[in-house]
């Protein structure tokens, strides 16, 4: 067999003029002038070279081949008489003297145009996923993320971190989410579980005496999908480190993450050390959100006590009452409404707006005429100026705070002037209540990661009110997006006995459940703490998407499909028998 290439098509410049060549690749698209003369593009991985067909020899070789087909060319190198300054390889063409089928695309109409694949239906394009991947922008992104994941493992490892891999079949364990199973074929009704994340190996790894552990871990959750989360899959960059505390988890953080950003990223502005920090509470009062974007410089005004007893009903029945000041507005009424209905599509609460009078003392427009006695007030509490807007929103103190904060969003994508859209701003959420009242119990639950450490350790447990009390977690968030949650771990049995009784789980459901680490952690485990920020999220936003499916190789849709390979699927009888398993027929169905 003859060597399938010498060069890429991305590879040749003038100074190949006269250069005997093998190039292989794709055959994009040919402009025909005559039959004996035509301009074929061959396009692979790493670019595109012209192809100047000259005999009707070489015209009937490519008689019925329909693009996209894989070809072998032989030919020369020569100058182009027409050049192409928009293409690396745009002064050179090779003339063939050889052209081979190396694999015939048998279709004559292809699914999309390959270089206008993502204006195509997104269905069909994960259906054709490898045709889609041959668009050279759909690859780039893929690309990029094979980078920023190298990148990434050179400032772990110098940092002193071991890579260390974790198991994929586990046990089940109440982390969240909802498990994916696997039946064991061996031990009749049981099953294991795919690890949501590798938290209990990780801390295990502490208490086994290593220091500082990552990996770029694959994590299983079965959760519908977001524009930021892929549903079944993901990838975090999961770390560890003993002997540590939240300052040392942040510290490694503030160094990796900035140079990737600034580096890869669509924008080349990242947050330098240290990043700012908010802790959780006063970021729900000032934001609305505990993902604030600090790219808009926006933020919530307290205005409860000012705003009731205007005498207009939603103030007045309201548990909380929220203002956005909206400095320098020159937007119309349309502006306005849209700003209000798009606010109530993403928080499900209604807001409203009062505008500046030109004179500067009174107030116009919206909910005006309920507080002509509160102009004054209004006006200086929000500092407004002729022609600001202040949005306002009211309801229950969860309500509001939404509200407010989709408000804050929308606002700043919006209006002009409110956001620095060439930037990547990271901060840091701090200080998360160890325990909340659950929506849809009615009880005690955690906030957020069971094994943290609560602050004041067991006298606050013991002393405190439960919903008081803090706990050593912390999220990154940049331009809007969680990262990333990370804690310092709760390594005391004692301690977390009293963590999970409150939440009404004795001890002995924890160590039924958590045996391992439980048992570990009795034998004299060192203080440690972690993080695992998202990759997929990471390169989302390096790349600028607005769609995590963007940057997944091989994602599946919205209903958690994968449509290419054609799964979930049904499995033969046998499969199922193998492992134990019988299928109950919804009579329903």
């Amino acid at each position: 067999m003859v060597q399938s290439r010498t060069n890429t098509c991305g590879e040749l410049r003038l100074a190949d003029a006269g250069r005997k060549v093998t190039l292989a690749g794709y055959y994009e698209n040919m402009r025909k002038v005559s039959r004996n003369l035509g301009f074929l593009v061959l396009r692979d991985f790493y670019g595109v070279t012209q192809v100047v067909i000259e005999t009707e020899e070489m015209m009937e070789k490519l008689a019925g081949i329909n693009t996209e087909s894989t070809l072998q060319i032989e030919g020369v190198v020569r100058e182009r008489s027409s050049k192409n300054p928009d293409i690396p390889t745009g002064e050179i063409e090779v003339v063939p003297e050889e052209i081979r089928i190396l694999g015939k695309c048998r279709y004559n109409e292809l699914p999309f145009e390959i270089n206008r694949s993502r204006e195509a239906d997104e269905n069909a394009r994960l259906r054709y996923r490898y045709l889609d991947l041959r668009n050279p922008e759909v690859r780039s992104n893929i690309v990029l993320r094979s980078r920023i994941v190298s990148e990434l493992r050179n400032a772990m490892t110098g940092h002193g971190f071991l890579e260390i891999t974790t198991p994929i079949l586990t046990c089940s364990s109440p982390e969240g989410a909802r498990d994916y199973l696997v039946p064991s074929r061996l031990h009749a009704g049981r099953f294991y579980a795919l690890p949501q994340a590798p938290q209990q190996f990780k801390q295990i790894l502490m208490a086994s005496g290593f220091d500082r552990y990552f990996q770029i871990a694959p994590c299983f959750r079965d959760e519908d999908a977001r524009a930021d989360r892929s549903p079944g899959e993901f990838y975090q960059l999961d770390m560890e480190m003993a002997f540590a505390t939240q300052e040392d988890v942040f510290a490694v953080i503030e160094d990796v993450l900035p140079p990737v950003f600034a580096k890869y990223g669509k924008y080349k502005k990242a947050s330098e050390a240290p990043f700012k920090r908010i802790a959780y509470l006063d970021a729900l009062d000032t934001y609305g959100t505990d993902k604030p974007d600090l790219r808009i410089d926006l933020k919530l005004t307290e205005a409860t006590e000012m705003l009731r007893g205007c005498g207009f009903e939603p103030f007045e029945s309201a548990e909380l009452i929220k203002a956005v000041a909206v400095h320098g507005f020159e937007g119309s009424r349309k502006v306005i409404d849209k700003i209000t209905g798009d606010a109530e599509i993403v928080s499900g609460g209604k807001s409203y707006w009062v505008k500046c009078g030109d004179d500067g003392k009174s107030l116009a427009g919206g909910v005006a005429k309920f507080l002509a006695e509160k102009q004054a007030e209004v006006i200086t509490k929000l500092s407004l100026k002729p022609g600001d807007v202040a949005f306002i929103s009211a309801g229950s103190r969860s309500q509001a705070l939404k509200t407010g904060g989709a408000l804050i969003k929308t606002i700043g994508m919006s209006v002009p002037g409110h956001m620095d859209k060439e930037a990547y701003e990271f901060c840091w959420i701090v200080d998360f209540p160890m325990y909340e009242i659950g929506e849809e119990s009615g009880e005690l639950e955690f906030c957020h990661n069971p094994f943290s450490m609560p602050q004041g350790g067991l006298d606050a447990l013991r002393n405190e009110d439960p919903l008081k009390v803090l706990a050593y977690q912390y999220d990154l968030v940049c331009n809007g997006v969680e990262l990333s949650s990370g804690a310092v771990r709760n390594h005391d049995p004692e301690i977390m006995i009293e963590a999970f009784k409150l939440a009404g789980l004795g001890e002995e459901d924890v160590k039924a459940k958590f045996p391992a680490m439980y048992n570990a952690f009795c034998y004299g485990a060192p203080p440690h703490a972690g993080i695992a920020p998202g990759v997929d999220r990471m390169v989302m936003l390096i790349a600028g998407e607005d769609s995590i499916r963007e940057i997944i190789p091989f994602p599946m849709n919205k209903n958690a499909e994968d449509l290419m390979m054609g799964a979930p699927a049904a499995v033969e009888p046998k499969q199922l028998e193998e492992v134990h398993i019988a299928l109950v027929r919804d009579e329903k169905d």
